[in-house]
């Protein structure tokens, strides 16, 4: 196992199985810029950081099962399944919250994380909004 792989593995504990925000700064360069679908592209570690508070705390049992497990030199590759409860407020890009719909997610999704010296230093992050909103019963009844 490659260092990218590792720092991977470490991340997607740090998030999901044993979430913890001082492990998830550890892991992120300085000046490491993120790529998501909801709050589109992130630049520097605390601004990731509170990224994934938000989404520990909207879905504090959020776990991830991974499907496939790649490391390809300095990039690792997951891609899985992320499912938990929605129990927290989801935290809206205009900084508004929305409460807590208790509901379960399961979304597929897949994420890149290229690191240098120990650190992320670029992540990607791909998933379908409109599926975890979906599930979450936040679209208007007419949309697909």
């Amino acid at each position: 196992m490659g260092e990218a792989r590792e720092v991977m593995d470490r991340l997607t504990d740090a998030v999901t199985t044993h979430p913890d925000l001082k492990v998830v700064a550890e892991l992120y360069a300085q000046d490491a810029v993120a790529y998501t679908p909801d709050e589109g592209e992130i630049h520097g570690r605390d601004n990731i950081v509170e990224y994934w508070r938000q989404m520990t705390e909207s879905v504090p049992d959020g776990r991830f099962e991974t499907l496939h497990s790649y490391e390809i030199g300095d990039t690792a590759i997951d891609e899985g399944f992320y499912r938990g409860h929605n129990t927290g407020p989801l935290y809206l890009p205009d900084g508004g919250t929305l409460p807590a719909t208790g509901k379960e997610v399961g979304i597929r999704g897949v994420d890149l994380a290229t690191v240098k010296d120990g650190r992320i230093t670029e992540y990607r992050l791909y998933f379908d909004e409109l599926e975890f909103l979906g599930q979450l019963g936040l679209l208007p009844e007419d949309t697909p």
